[in-house]
C-alpha cells in the first residue's frame, strides 16, 4: 500500500474514528495492527486543549451544543427594546377594548354576584333551620321571582291603560290647544297648528314612530334578556357560592391563606349584610307607601309603591326620586292628595334614617358618611346606577381592608 493512501486513510479516521466491533480492539482487517487513531501520541498536559472549540471545518463538535455555541444575548439591543415595548403596549391596548366591548356582559356578572352575596344571608338563616341549602335556595329564588312578576303585573296593565286612553284622547288634546287663547294667538302669528297638521299628515310621522316603537320593542326585550341574565347567574351563584370562595383562597399561598380566608369571610359577610339591610328597607318603604297612597284613594297605588321600593335601593337620590314621582301623581288627583304625600314622604324618610336603618344595618356595615358620598359618586360615574348601589358595599371593604392590612403594616415599619 502507498503512502498517499495510508495518510488519506488516517486523514478520514480522524474525522470518523473507527469503533471496535463485538468487544474486539483488534484491526478490522484481521491483520493484527492497531486502529490508526491508537496509534496518535496523546497531546501533552501544557497544550491548550480543542475540545471545546470549532472551526470551521476542523475539530469536533461540542456535544452540549450540537448546532454551535449561542451567540451574545440581545440585552442591549435598542431595536428589541422597542419591539417589546411596542408588543406590551398593543396587548394592553388590546385587554382594554376587550373589556370595553363586554362591560355590559361584566356588569350583569357583577350584578349577579353581588345578588348572590346578598340572598346568601338568608338562605344560611333557612339552613340554620334544619333546610338544606338546595331548598333553602328555592324558597328564596321563588321569593325573588315572584316579586319580579308581580312588579310586571302592577306596571305593565297601568302604563298599557295609559297609553290607550292618551291615543284615544289625543284628538280632544288638540281641540283644547286650539280653543286656549295664547295657543291660538300663537298659531295666527307662526301657524304652528298648521305645520303641525302638515307633519301629521305626511309620511315621516309614520316612519319615526315606526322607528321610535322598534325602538322601544328592542329597549324591552334588551331589558328582558339582560334580567334573565341576571336572574340565571344568581342562582349558579347561590348553588356554587362555597365553592368559589374555596377556589379563590387556594390562589393565595398557604402561609397566608388563613388570614385572606378571615378577611374575605369578613368582606362577603359586609357585603351580603349590606344587600340584604337594602332590601328589607326597601320592602319597608314600599309596603308602608302603599297602604298610605291606597288610604288617600291615589290611583296606581300597587305601581307607585313598587316603583318607590325599587328606587329607595339607589343611595342619596332614589328615595326623593320615588317621593317626587308618587307625590306628582297625588296632585295630579287633587291639591290636598299632593300635599299630604309631600308630609308623608319627608316625615318617612326621617324615620328611615333615624329609626330602621341603624338597627338594620348595625351588624353589617358601617362605612363613616363620606366614605359613603365618595363610594356611592364614583360607582355612579363608573357604572351608573349600578355603580351607586355596589360603591357604598365595596368602600365597607376597602376601610376593612385598610384597617386591618395597611395601618398595621405602617405600624410596624
Amino acid at each position: 500500500m502507498s503512502e498517499t493512501g495510508s495518510s488519506e486513510r488516517a486523514d478520514m479516521s480522524s474525522v470518523f474514528p473507527s469503533f471496535p466491533a463485538g468487544g474486539d480492539t483488534g484491526s478490522a482487517s484481521g491483520d493484527g495492527a492497531p486502529p490508526a487513531a491508537s496509534l496518535a501520541e496523546p497531546p501533552p498536559h501544557d497544550a491548550p486543549s480543542t475540545a471545546g472549540r470549532r472551526r470551521d471545518g476542523d475539530g469536533p463538535q461540542e456535544p452540549e451544543n450540537p448546532f454551535g455555541r449561542p451567540g451574545r444575548p440581545l440585552r442591549g439591543n435598542p431595536f428589541l427594546f422597542g419591539l417589546t415595548a411596542a408588543l406590551g403596549v398593543l396587548t394592553a391596548w388590546l385587554l382594554v377594548q376587550a373589556i370595553a366591548t363586554a362591560g355590559s356582559a361584566l356588569v350583569l356578572i357583577i350584578v349577579s354576584l353581588f345578588l348572590a352575596i346578598g340572598l346568601n344571608p338568608a338562605i344560611e338563616w333557612l339552613q340554620r333551620r334544619n333546610l338544606s341549602r338546595r331548598l333553602a335556595i328555592l324558597i328564596v329564588f321563588g321569593g325573588v321571582i315572584a316579586f319580579f312578576v308581580v312588579f310586571g303585573l302592577a306596571v305593565v296593565p297601568p302604563l298599557t291603560e295609559q297609553t290607550t286612553g292618551f291615543v284615544q284622547h289625543l284628538p280632544e288634546y288638540v281641540q283644547q290647544l286650539q280653543n286656549h287663547p295664547l295657543i291660538r294667538s300663537v298659531d295666527e302669528r307662526y301657524q304652528v297648528l298648521e305645520k303641525l297638521q302638515q307633519y301629521v299628515t305626511s309620511g315621516n310621522l309614520a316612519s319615526q314612530m315606526f322607528g321610535g316603537l322598534l325602538g322601544v320593542a328592542s329597549v324591552v326585550i334588551s331589558a328582558l334578556f339582560s334580567g334573565l341574565t341576571v336572574l340565571v347567574l344568581t342562582l349558579y351563584f347561590l348553588g356554587s357560592l362555597n365553592s368559589i370562595k374555596e377556589t379563590g383562597y387556594r390562589l393565595v399561598p398557604r402561609s397566608r391563606r388563613t388570614r385572606v380566608r378571615l378577611l374575605g369571610d369578613e368582606i362577603i359577610k359586609q357585603i351580603g349584610g349590606y344587600v340584604a339591610g337594602n332590601l328589607i328597607i326597601s320592602l319597608i318603604a314600599g309596603v308602608v307607601t302603599y297602604i298610605f297612597l291606597s288610604v288617600m284613594g291615589v290611583p296606581y297605588a300597587l305601581p307607585l309603591a313598587i316603583f318607590v321600593a325599587v328606587t329607595d335601593l339607589i343611595p342619596m337620590v332614589g328615595a326623593v326620586l320615588g317621593a317626587a314621582v308618587a307625590s306628582g301623581v297625588g296632585f295630579l288627583t287633587s291639591v290636598q292628595a299632593g300635599i299630604a304625600c309631600v308630609i308623608f314622604f319627608v316625615i318617612y324618610q326621617q324615620i328611615e334614617n333615624y329609626l330602621i336603618s341603624p338597627p338594620v344595618f348595625k351588624s353589617s356595615v358601617a362605612v363613616p358618611p363620606v366614605a359613603t358620598i365618595i363610594g356611592a359618586l364614583l360607582g355612579g360615574a363608573l357604572l351608573g346606577i349600578v355603580g351607586a348601589l355596589l360603591g357604598i358595599p365595596l368602600a365597607a371593604a376597602v376601610l376593612l381592608l385598610v384597617r386591618e392590612v395597611v395601618f398595621p403594616r405602617q405600624e410596624r415599619l
